[in-house]
């Protein structure tokens, strides 16, 4: 396990080298290791741009102490531009001509779980960083694909169980019509009815993703009469929901429940506009004291000159990952880093994570709290830190869910 201490000789020492998918080749000798990573960079910059930051920052981190046992990372970064099609070429070229070690990165749900199944067909590591479709870990998850964020039924639990403690049964629900959104809104009904088997869903809304028509939305919603919405937008089409909402008055006087909202990414354009006593879960970044993060935000200001945000914390654990797993393995084989990959456990600015062996899920957790507007800026308050683990399936469960490696 990484500790702290660990995580330093790290960043002062050395960490193990990658090679190529399969076997450790002729680039074991080269100075260079090279990481193929691909994402949505062009689609959603307001996500992956701070994202591609964090990476970096842990990249130069290593680097500037010396590497990986003496060898410099680099990261081979693609723009799949939101097409699943462009994320499966992409990563035909970057194991054939590039000879990367393995496969990072990925967004959006359909990306990732397109890249899920290259790197099942390929036999290449895919630490999945941000997409967080359930699908990529249980239904469709394979022995080669890990993934790091808070997947979209624990995010959706987390809520659940604040939901439960409303004195509040009908509820409506707001998300995007593809693999994410359809995820959870599955798994924040079905947690909260195990948790309070009373409640009614009365109305759903599935706007295209980025094409909302918020106006339609929101009478639709309203004429629902629900007591409690579960909203699943972000980006673009939040700020549009959140600004057509208000003006129709659609959340006064009831409870809304919203997932992401609290990420600096999607609550910081909305400024003033920003949402009051939504529960959220986010990402508090300028409140939390805890040493390893003061210190990792201390570190991502003096070489960008502004706060990370949730994407930059990301892209920091998936570098902190890869290392991490060369370490345990002792080794660049394919192979014995799926092997290391098990129970693979590290401390990071947002707390210990570890890849749980029987699902390949992260514990890498979140925070949840309120909404509120301080000085013309939304902010999280009331919030505290939901450990992922706590948020998780039984493996009994999982393995119901999970086709056999």
């Amino acid at each position: 396990m990484l500790n702290r201490r660990g995580l330093l000789a790290i960043i002062l020492g050395g960490i193990a080298c990658f090679s190529p998918a399969g076997a450790e080749t002729a680039r074991a000798a080269d100075d260079v290791i090279k990481i193929g990573e691909i994402n949505s960079y062009t689609r959603l910059p307001a996500f992956t741009e701070p994202y591609r930051k964090g990476w970096q920052l842990a990249v130069e981190q290593i680097n500037n102490s010396g590497g990986v046992l003496g060898k410099k990372l680099e990261v081979i970064a693609r723009d799949d531009g939101g097409k699943p099609g462009n994320a499966v070429k992409i990563a035909e070229e970057l194991i054939t001509n590039e000879q990367v070690v393995l496969l990072a990165g990925t967004f959006f749900s359909h990306i990732g779980l397109a890249i899920t199944d290259f790197a099942k067909q390929n036999k290449v590591l895919f630490i999945a960083s941000e997409p967080l479709s359930d699908a990529m870990v249980w239904s469709k998850g394979n022995k080669y694909t890990f993934r790091l964020r808070p997947s979209t039924y624990m995010q959706s639990a987390m809520l659940a169980r604040e939901a439960a403690k409303m004195p509040i049964v009908k509820w409506a629900t707001i998300a995007p019509n593809y693999a994410y959104g359809k995820d959870a809104v599955n798994a924040f009904k079905t947690v909260l009815k195990e948790l309070k088997p009373d409640v009614e869903f009365i109305e759903e809304q599935w706007p295209a993703l980025f094409k909302i028509d918020a106006g339609a939305t929101v009478r639709a919603l309203e004429a629902a009469k629900p007591e409690g919405i579960f909203n699943v937008t972000f980006g673009g089409d939040l700020a549009k929901f959140v600004r057509e909402g208000s003006i129709r008055g659609l959340f006064d006087g009831r409870s809304v429940v919203s997932l992401l909202t609290g990420e600096p990414e999607y609550l910081d354009p909305l400024k003033a506009e920003a949402p009051e006593g939504w529960i959220v879960t986010g990402y508090p970044r300028d409140f939390i004291k805890e040493k390893m993060h003061v210190e990792y935000v201390k570190a991502y200001q003096d070489m960008f000159g502004e706060l990370p945000q949730t994407g930059s914390l990301v892209g920091y654990n998936t570098i902190l990952t890869i290392a991490e797993v060369i370490r345990k393995a002792g080794s660049t084989d394919t192979e014995k880093m799926v092997a290391a990959m098990k129970n693979l456990s590290f401390d990071s600015p947002s707390g210990e994570v570890v890849y749980r062996a029987s699902d390949h899920q992260s514990t890498m957790g979140a925070w949840v709290g309120k909404t509120t507007v301080r000085d013309g800026q939304g902010i999280m308050v009331d919030w505290f830190y939901a450990d992922g683990a706590d948020y998780l399936p039984g493996d009994e469960a999982v393995k119901a869910m999970r086709p056999a490696d």
